[in-house]
Protein backbone atom coordinates (compact mmCIF):
# COMPACT_ATOMS: atom_id res chain seq x y z
CA UNK A 1 0.00 0.00 0.00
CA UNK A 2 1.47 3.41 -0.20
CA UNK A 3 1.47 6.33 2.61
CA UNK A 4 2.29 9.60 2.59
CA UNK A 5 2.43 11.84 5.44
CA UNK A 6 2.09 15.48 4.80
CA UNK A 7 2.25 18.88 7.23
CA UNK A 8 1.31 22.17 6.10
CA UNK A 9 4.53 23.06 4.73
CA UNK A 10 5.76 20.00 2.98
CA UNK A 11 5.27 15.91 2.45
CA UNK A 12 7.58 14.83 4.67
CA UNK A 13 7.18 10.42 3.36
CA UNK A 14 5.80 9.10 0.24
CA UNK A 15 6.49 5.59 -0.45
CA UNK A 16 5.07 2.08 -0.53
CA UNK A 17 4.41 0.49 2.92
CA UNK A 18 3.71 -2.83 4.57
CA UNK A 19 2.32 -1.37 7.96
CA UNK A 20 1.42 2.36 9.52
CA UNK A 21 0.82 3.11 12.98
CA UNK A 22 -0.77 5.95 14.26
CA UNK A 23 -1.54 7.82 17.59
CA UNK A 24 -5.52 7.76 17.59
CA UNK A 25 -6.86 10.18 20.18
CA UNK A 26 -8.59 7.09 21.92
CA UNK A 27 -5.34 5.27 21.37
CA UNK A 28 -3.10 3.93 18.93
CA UNK A 29 -3.88 1.43 16.17
CA UNK A 30 -2.34 0.24 12.73
CA UNK A 31 -3.27 -0.04 9.50
CA UNK A 32 -2.29 -2.92 7.15
CA UNK A 33 -2.75 -3.78 3.38
CA UNK A 34 -6.89 -3.66 2.32
CA UNK A 35 -7.68 -1.90 5.42
CA UNK A 36 -11.35 -0.66 5.77
CA UNK A 37 -11.56 3.05 4.58
CA UNK A 38 -11.39 5.27 7.88
CA UNK A 39 -10.65 8.72 8.73
CA UNK A 40 -9.38 8.73 11.95
CA UNK A 41 -8.29 12.05 14.18
CA UNK A 42 -4.67 12.19 15.76
CA UNK A 43 -2.89 12.67 19.34
CA UNK A 44 -0.07 13.47 20.06
CA UNK A 45 2.66 10.39 19.61
CA UNK A 46 4.76 8.62 16.78
CA UNK A 47 3.71 7.58 13.25
CA UNK A 48 5.28 3.89 12.38
CA UNK A 49 5.52 3.25 8.90
CA UNK A 50 7.42 -0.06 8.18
CA UNK A 51 8.30 0.12 3.99
CA UNK A 52 7.77 -2.63 1.57
CA UNK A 53 11.50 -3.36 0.86
CA UNK A 54 13.84 -6.61 1.81
CA UNK A 55 15.29 -4.79 5.59
CA UNK A 56 11.69 -3.82 6.49
CA UNK A 57 12.84 -0.32 7.34
CA UNK A 58 11.37 1.80 9.73
CA UNK A 59 10.46 5.13 9.68
CA UNK A 60 9.17 7.27 12.73
CA UNK A 61 7.49 10.74 12.79
CA UNK A 62 6.83 12.66 15.91
CA UNK A 63 2.84 13.99 16.00
CA UNK A 64 1.21 16.75 17.75
CA UNK A 65 -2.09 16.06 16.29
CA UNK A 66 -3.44 15.46 13.10
CA UNK A 67 -5.96 13.17 10.58
CA UNK A 68 -5.56 9.97 8.85
CA UNK A 69 -7.64 8.63 5.85
CA UNK A 70 -7.31 5.29 4.74
CA UNK A 71 -9.15 4.28 1.17
CA UNK A 72 -8.16 2.15 -1.38
CA UNK A 73 -5.09 0.65 -0.22
CA UNK A 74 -3.65 4.77 0.28
CA UNK A 75 -2.94 6.12 3.63
CA UNK A 76 -2.46 9.83 3.98
CA UNK A 77 -1.72 11.05 7.02
CA UNK A 78 -2.09 15.21 7.73
CA UNK A 79 -0.23 16.41 10.42
CA UNK A 80 1.03 19.33 12.57
CA UNK A 81 4.55 19.30 13.74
Amino acid sequence: MIAEIVTPDKTVYNGEVTLVSVPGVMGSFEILNSHAPIISALGKGEVRIVEDNAEKNEQLFEVESGIVEVKNNKVNVLIER
